[in-house]
């Protein structure tokens, strides 16, 4: 008892629960695109996550952002970016879980025992205990649970992570993209691969061969272009060869440099045959650092856990990746994956805001019951519950599209969903986190305790549809997917399964084909990616979500029976269907 008042009808904050075992609708989503998955690992994860000694990690290592150290005491130039305790035990988590190179190679040498893992105290004096969190019994992808589709594991556990603190995932998946794209100097990733799919997380900056796990970045953007990296001016010039391939010299900048701490980054550069791809580390063979200049820090928006810099290049040694020239295909191959994350992290996002609203309104009471009983927030939250669901249905589809590249089908399918899921769950993300965070009132506003949460998330929700390609690009993306395969066949095959189940579904399927073989203009592309992307999504619902959801989704986005805004659902939704299905508890 307060000296003035009882503190009273404040909802206890969403924390000791089990991430995955509650997400129906991404259990669903992935006993419908890999039936085969042994989720126990994911059911582990999903512990450590949703607990509240990890939501503090997540919280301090936001409040405590990284710090640019370009000089040591002494005058000598480091370049090194200090960051909290937490963010560290949050890549260890994350690394430990196989969320960078899991799909790519096989399991890590010495992989943690079952049953056995490594703790991860608090700094002293924060949280609610001082206690310790037992890991994984065993890395996502290893022993049981790969089974045939690795990528749709590893998605699942991305997803999952984004939940708990999305700013740490930025090194993970530019370590799952560009780990594939080694390949291409085979010494290179003889030397670094093994190291980049490892489960073990080393921070120290020290030469790779005495590190036993690897993270890499990407220095693709430069001030004058931005997405426009035919523009760049940043210049290679050819040093000779050594056991690495063909050696060069970099000099120039890159504007966008994220997690500057990884091992290593792949960056483009300019030689006679035009943009080209270079291997550039951190510390050179001889031990020595390379001339990698950290300008500063990004003081961004959110992602603040996640350093960003602008650095320069002086004369900075790099080695040949795939052949001169072919710099941007070989970017495009690589912004596949980041895509990919994109969208898969902003549906995380979304699941997130979704469960913090529903758990506040069913604690909250107002106007005299629960605000969750409400009409009008129960549209509202039915409606959200609409969205987020649709998001994981689509993100997930995408991510079993990557674990069947041999099959010309899904070849396809990714090709095509990747923009337009990148676009489409992206664009959505901020209106979705607002009117989440609205659910929560002044409560949702404030960066204080645990629903301080929803604020993180609501700055956190534009970086994904910024980063690896806005809106504008993507749109351009699906153009020049249109022309390079059969789409309209494709898309007719995923829309099948859903034939006659909806008539607003099926008056839009009937139209697309038309409409992606005249798509020879910008104009209209980003429609066209908005359409396509709610088709998909209403006939991936009807396989995998029970009726109320497929139904209540083609009524609202196809039909027309809908606002301008969540929560314009008609009279005639089965809310108390939609709403138990998404609940957090």
């Amino acid at each position: 008892m307060d000296l003035t008042h009882e503190v009273f009808n404040q909802p206890a904050p969403l924390a000791g629960y089990n991430l995955f075992e509650t997400n129906r609708p991404l259990r669903d989503a992935l006993k419908f695109n890999a039936p085969q998955l042994d989720t126990a690992e994911l059911v582990a994860l999903g512990t450590v996550l949703g607990s509240a000694d990890m939501q503090t990690h997540a919280r301090l290592a936001n409040v405590h952002t990284p710090q640019l150290h370009s000089h040591d005491r002494f005058g000598r130039r480091v370049d090194q970016v200090e960051f909290h305790p937490s963010y560290h035990v949050l890549m260890k988590l994350a690394i430990e879980a196989g969320l960078h190179g899991t799909p790519w190679g096989s399991p890590h040498p010495n992989p943690l025992p079952r049953g056995e893992g490594t703790d991860h105290p608090l700094p002293s004096g924060e949280g609610t205990a001082a206690g310790e969190i037992s890991l994984l019994p065993l890395p996502l992808g290893e022993g049981r649970g790969e089974g045939s589709s690795p990528h749709t594991l590893r998605a699942a556990g991305f997803m999952l992570f984004t939940e708990l603190e999305p700013s740490t995932l930025c090194p993970i998946s530019m370590t799952y993209a560009v780990t594939p794209a080694l390949r291409s100097n085979a010494a290179i990733y003889a030397d670094w691969g093994p190291k980049l799919m490892s489960r073990a997380y080393d921070p120290a900056l020290k030469l790779w061969r005495d590190k036993p796990g690897l993270t890499m970045g990407m220095g693709m953007t430069e001030k004058q272009g931005g997405s426009d990296v035919r523009a760049n001016t940043t210049q290679a010039v050819a040093d000779g060869s050594d056991a690495w391939g063909q050696r060069y010299r970099l000099t120039g900048h890159k504007w966008f440099v994220s997690a500057p701490m990884c091992d290593a980054f792949l960056v483009l550069a300019q030689t006679p045959a035009g943009l080209t791809c270079f291997f550039l580390p951190r510390v050179l063979p001889d031990g020595s650092l390379n001339a990698i200049r950290i300008q500063r820090l990004k003081d961004k928006l959110g992602n603040k856990a996640n350093a960003s810099s602008e650095v320069e290049f002086h004369q900075a040694t790099a080695w040949l990746v795939g052949d001169e020239g072919r710099g941007v295909s070989q970017i495009l191959e690589m912004g596949t994956m980041t895509r990919l994350d994109c969208a898969l992290g902003t549906s995380g996002l979304m699941r997130q805001a979704l469960a913090i609203a529903l758990n506040h309104t069913s604690q909250r009471q107002a106007f005299g019951k629960r605000l969750i009983a409400q009409p009008l927030m129960r549209n509202v939250l039915a409606d959200l519950a609409l969205e987020s669901e649709a998001a994981t249905a689509l993100a997930i589809r995408l991510a079993r599209a990557f674990d069947k590249t041999g099959d010309a089908q899904e070849a396809v399918m990714a090709r095509l969903l990747t923009p337009i899921a990148k676009f489409w769950i992206c664009k959505r993300g901020s209106h979705f986190a607002q009117e989440a965070m609205e659910c929560l009132g002044g409560n949702g506003y404030v960066e204080e305790g645990g629903e301080g949460i929803m604020a993180r998330i609501y700055r956190e929700m534009p970086v994904n549809s910024i980063w690896e390609g806005a809106g504008n690009i993507m749109a351009l993306d699906l153009l020049r997917a249109l022309r390079t395969a059969d789409v309209v066949a494709a898309l007719a095959q995923e829309l099948s399964p859903a034939k006659g189940a909806h008539p607003a579904l099926d008056r839009l399927a009937a139209a697309l084909p038309a409409r992606v073989e005249d798509m020879a203009t910008e104009v209209e592309a980003r429609r066209l990616a908005q359409d396509v992307a709610l088709a998909v999504q209403a006939a991936l619902l009807h396989q995998s979500a029970p009726a109320a959801v497929f139904s209540a989704f083609c009524d609202s986005r196809l039909a027309g029976n809908w606002g301008q805004a969540f929560g314009t659902l008609g009279a005639g939704t089965d809310f108390d269907s939609i709403i138990a299905r998404a609940m957090p508890h």
